[in-house]
């Protein structure tokens, strides 16, 4: 069963890297692309599909419920209040709604949160993140890596329609409140799953095993996320952003996956 999930994990890897080629590829050539409808669900299976086989069967499920709900409840709240992230309101475009939310919107949620739950796991890779401070700093750079792709999809997503900012904001019309939002609600719904699985499992939690290119995917996919905000067709200042908020932390993980550690390079 679990070489029909893992091939599955692959097939989609392909679709999501073919759609994001031709997205770097736009300004030259015009592939055939899902739009926001189809490329969320693509990228949600390929995370559940890879976490299943990564983490297990429990422990995705566990991540996918919490962020689905978690950040389902926190949108909802945010639409209404305005106390979150800024007062917003999002458009048809994104298709069906619950409440006041596409429903999109909670998928989109876990199809980021995993892969760079996974390249802050790259990052950190060979240090103690067993205890309180290891949790803390695996959820805190998770919450600052997810945030710093928001920073280039948001704006964007914004002149396609997606969602509206009443009030505007400073940065490319977003307020700056939003970005303190990503990185507390992201932080939360990482904490709040290590310590849900620690309970469950009785257990500390079992570290990301990385040593394959299949376990490395998600921060290939991350990476090509970064290299298609900096592609020619970006706007420059936010192509700037993007070296440093994204591909910066994605090349920093590729080289931890890549170099061996210091001890070994030595022998």
């Amino acid at each position: 069963m679990q070489s029909i999930v893992k091939t599955a994990a692959w097939a989609f890897f392909a679709l999501l890297a073919y759609f994001l080629f031709a997205g770097i590829v736009s300004p030259w050539l015009d592939l055939p692309s899902p739009g926001n409808s189809g490329f969320v669900p693509v990228f949600t299976l390929f995370s559940l599909l890879h976490g299943c086989v990564a983490l297990g069967g429990r422990r995705v499920a566990l991540f996918f419920g919490l962020t689905v709900v978690i950040s389902y409840l926190v949108e909802e709240a945010g639409v209404r209040t305005g106390l979150l992230f800024g007062r917003y309101h999002y458009s048809d475009d994104l298709g069906i709604k619950l409440g006041n939310v596409p429903i999109l919107i909670p998928l989109g949620w876990f199809m980021m949160i995993y892969p760079s739950w996974v390249v802050a796991q790259a990052v950190l890779r060979g240090r103690n993140l067993r205890g309180p401070a290891g949790m803390v700093a695996l959820a805190l750079l998770s919450a600052l890596t997810m945030t710093g792709w928001d920073m280039v999809m948001d704006p964007p997503m914004i002149r396609g329609g997606a969602w509206v900012w009443h009030d505007g904001g400073p940065y490319f019309g977003v307020p700056l409140q939003n970005y303190v939002g990503w990185v507390l609600n992201t932080f939360v719904i990482y904490l709040v799953f290590d310590i849900a699985d620690r309970a469950l499992s009785r257990r500390e939690s079992a570290p990301y095993r990385f040593g394959s290119l299949f376990a490395a995917l998600p921060v290939v996919i991350y990476t090509l996320f970064a290299l298609d905000y900096v592609s020619p067709h970006r706007a420059v200042p936010l192509t700037l952003i993007a070296v440093f908020t994204m591909l910066v932390p994605a090349l920093f993980a590729l080289a931890q996956l890549a170099l061996p550690p210091a001890a070994k390079a030595q022998q």
